[in-house]
């Protein structure tokens, strides 16, 4: 294809990476009929779109305030009174696999047991 010329495969190209909230793209999904949008949303899975460089940056710019407020609650209030706040979770990217939960600490008992199972019960 020469630089000058255009074509329908160029103009589809073009309209395919538009990003998700540009006009022409804001147009077409409001001119969509409900049946197509209800399946669009069904097969949708927003965890795998792009996310542009400044969605990135904010995204991370939001996690930061978060630590920071985090932190600054928990070095300002009285440790008698504070109760267990979780650090705050980091806004979900997509493509980036959440971190799996942990599990709760072993409670006395169970410990107990466990050391019993590995070492044999206790002398006597």
């Amino acid at each position: 294809m020469l630089r000058g010329e255009r074509t329908w495969r160029w103009l589809r190209v073009l309209l395919q990476h538009l990003p998700p909230e540009s006009h022409t793209m804001t147009a077409l999904r409001n001119a969509a009929p409900e049946e197509e949008l209800a399946e669009a949303s069904e097969a949708a899975e927003p965890e795998k779109g792009r996310w542009s460089t400044a969605e990135q940056l904010l995204a991370l710019l939001v996690d930061v305030q978060r630590q920071h407020l985090y932190a600054f609650s928990v070095a300002n209030s009285d440790p008698k009174k504070r109760k267990k706040d979780k650090p705050p979770e980091p806004i979900p990217r997509p493509g980036v696999q959440q971190p799996k939960k942990k599990t709760a600490p072993m409670s006395d008992a169970a410990a107990e047991v466990l050391f019993n199972l590995i070492n044999g019960p206790p002398p006597g």
